[in-house]
């Protein structure tokens, strides 16, 4: 599991669920964290299985907010042909299952057609959920409010 690998540093120390957990228009949201390291040809653009992850939580890469499923934030960081994401998402627990398969689903396909007609491959290694850290609160919070990122 990638969390048991973590160090946290105090600024990324995990927060307690309690605090990231209200009532929005009568729906309780909940922040949760969705980890994964993909296999990445050095070169290939590290940002588009986040924008194949918008497009199968939203249904398309560009979209008014709120985000229907689960208002989301993908953050990557590429270290030679390994290329770790974090997704940083919002919904109501009974729909947590469901976002982390169809995050899982989209990484899992291996390739994303852009756009600019270009298709990214690359091959998904792990995927796990993590924990929320210090440094996600401000932006869980705007996520869970369902406001833009």
């Amino acid at each position: 599991m990638l969390a048991a690998a973590v160090e946290w540093s105090p600024a990324q120390r995990p927060v307690p669920r309690t605090r990231l957990v209200a009532s929005h228009t009568g729906r309780m949201r909940e922040a949760f964290v969705h980890t994964a390291v993909l296999h990445m040809i050095v070169g290939a653009d590290e940002r588009v299985p986040g924008a194949a992850i918008t497009t199968a939580l939203c249904g398309d890469l560009e979209h008014e907010p709120p985000c229907p499923v689960s208002a989301h934030h993908t953050a990557s960081a590429r270290n030679g042909d390994t290329v770790r994401l974090r997704v940083l998402f919002a919904a109501e627990p009974a729909d947590e299952a469901r976002v982390r398969a169809d995050i899982d689903a989209a990484l899992v396909a291996g390739e994303w057609l852009g756009p600019d007609g270009v298709v990214t491959h690359w091959r998904l290694l792990d995927s796990s959920p993590a924990e929320i850290a210090g440094s996600d609160a401000e932006r869980a919070e705007r996520l869970r409010r369902d406001r833009k990122v």
